[in-house]
């Protein structure tokens, strides 16, 4: 009996189970009564460590002959498209048309990795925000230097396999293939990212560097290009807005283009760190500490009592908090990890939905910046950070203390409850509550040696491109009975002349 290659083989191994190619072969062997099976490989790896016992659930079958990385990209000709943004969605969208020979010119504000390094000295040791070169702005985009996690809670985004692989035949880790919850980390995403730039170069497509789109050009009411803040053009066949949700003034851009915006709703809160020995212990019990076991992850979630959910977002074991901000007068923070994730803290954004309704048509980005100015006069400046110890915060009460933290610009301990009252939404209500019911999903989450740190702000867009009636730009209606789900408008195409 042979093994059929396009079948997944279930195995489930100890903690102290070999996994070596050789021993899960004889495994598979005994598992299905066979006296031999060919070779196999790993598809999927993951942990299960509910009730304190730890067990590997893998994946196996037969080596696949398909070509890693899917279809090669091709000599590109014709008219470009012009991408505005050259972050994850930008660079695969060029990756995507190069595959079918379609040029791309992707634009963006900020500079290639190794140049924007050093802006990011300049944020964490000195506290100067550079507004075109930062954690969200650059190669890369945010992305680049935040993590380099590959999982996602939704499953309609299309080909996420097809992503992976792209990233892998471009010098990520072999890993990402297989791990459940893939990651890369913040030390070997620049040369990915450049590689993969360096790819779409070799067959014509262009990247431009340090060009900051002030105005969408159009001709005969379809938009076909660019004009830069040089007061150069760019013209080509379409556009393709693909900037992430920190880009505030591309919403202006798109209105005065008469791309029609609406709210949508978003979430904002904190980033919570931890000893990462804590949460180890927490999630691992008596095994914490076993060389098989990686620096452990938590999921959370829960809906306080007026409805608002509130969750944890982007977490990031063995990490670093980082200055996230893109304007001088504010203090955002976000989560990163090396690959090793080797850091003695564990952080995580918890986070609170803000519904339409709490708006009160109040301008989503301007609360945005209200949050994020009351955090940068809570933490006194040079980005220092407003903290608050988990157990003052329930208490009510500021803290004259903070733990030691991965956070390089210092933290300023304060009463990060008033700062998310600021808003004038009850945010610091929701989450206190919240976190009582971590509390219970995670046994001593709660506790002094943990600490919030303010503020988290930029877990998506606030606004979407309104697809109720026809766009001029683009010419597409919103199809009739259709729910449009605002997550997935972030990024819009602009259309140019059809050939």
């Amino acid at each position: 009996m042979s093994l059929d290659p396009d079948h997944d083989y279930a195995l489930e191994l100890g903690l102290d189970e070999p996994d070596d190619l050789a021993s899960l072969a004889s495994k598979l062997r005994s598992q299905l009564g066979l006296s031999s099976v060919p070779a196999i490989e790993v598809r999927k790896r993951s942990i299960d460590a509910r009730r304190g016992r730890i067990r590997f659930h893998l994946v196996v079958g037969t080596p696949s002959s398909e070509r890693l990385g899917g279809a090669p990209l091709r000599d590109v000709t014709g008219p470009p498209v012009v991408i505005v943004g050259g972050g994850p969605a930008g660079l695969f969208c060029a990756y995507e048309l190069a595959r079918r020979g379609i040029a791309a010119i992707v634009v963006d504000r900020g500079k290639p990795v190794q140049a924007r390094r050093r802006d990011l000295k300049g944020l964490t040791q000195h506290g100067v925000v550079d507004p075109d070169s930062n954690y969200c702005f650059g190669e890369g985009g945010a992305g680049t230097y935040s993590d380099g996690k590959l999982y996602t809670r939704s499953h309609k985004r299309g080909d996420v396999r097809d992503v992976i692989e792209v990233l892998a035949v471009h010098g990520a880790p072999d890993s990402i293939l297989t791990d459940a919850r893939p990651h890369i980390g913040s030390n070997k995403l620049p040369k990915v990212i450049t590689a993969l730039r360096e790819d779409l170069e070799r067959v014509g497509s262009e990247v431009r560097f340090g060009s900051r789109v002030v105005e969408i050009i159009a001709h005969d009411r379809r938009a076909v290009g660019v004009r830069l803040a040089s007061g150069d053009e760019i013209i080509g066949r379409a556009v393709v807005v693909a900037t992430g949700h920190s880009a505030r003034d591309v919403h202006g851009i798109l209105v005065r283009a008469g791309v029609r915006l609406e709210a949508k709703p978003f979430a904002m809160g904190v980033r919570v760190e931890h000893p990462q020995p804590l949460i180890d212990g927490i999630q691992y019990g008596r095994a914490a500490g076993h060389p098989k076991l990686p620096a452990a992850a938590y999921r959370l979630a829960y809906t306080p009592s007026d409805g608002r959910g509130a969750f944890s977002f982007c977490m990031c074991p063995g990490g670093w908090i980082v200055p996230a901000a893109t304007e001088p007068d504010g203090v955002v923070v976000n989560g990163m990890s090396l690959s090793r994730r080797d850091s003695p803290y564990a952080n995580s954004g918890l986070v609170v939905s803000i519904e339409l309704a709490d708006l009160g048509g109040r301008d989503g980005v301007e609360l945005q910046r209200t949050l994020e100015r009351a955090a940068a006069l809570a933490g006194g400046g040079q980005l220092r950070a407003p903290a608050t110890r988990v157990t003052d915060f329930i208490a009510r009460r500021a803290s004259s203390t903070v733990p030691a933290t991965s956070y390089e610009p210092g933290l300023a301990a304060c009463d990060v409850g008033e700062v998310l009252d600021a808003t004038g939404l009850p945010l610091a209500a929701r989450l206190r509550e919240a976190l009582g019911a971590f509390d219970r999903q995670l046994r001593g989450f709660v506790t002094s040696e943990a600490v919030l740190v303010g503020v988290e702000s930029r877990t998506s867009s606030r606004g979407a491109v309104s697809m109720r009636r026809r766009c001029w730009l683009c010419g597409r209606h919103r199809q009739r009975g259709a729910r449009r789900d605002p997550r997935r408008a972030r990024d819009h195409v602009i259309s140019g002349p059809r050939r």
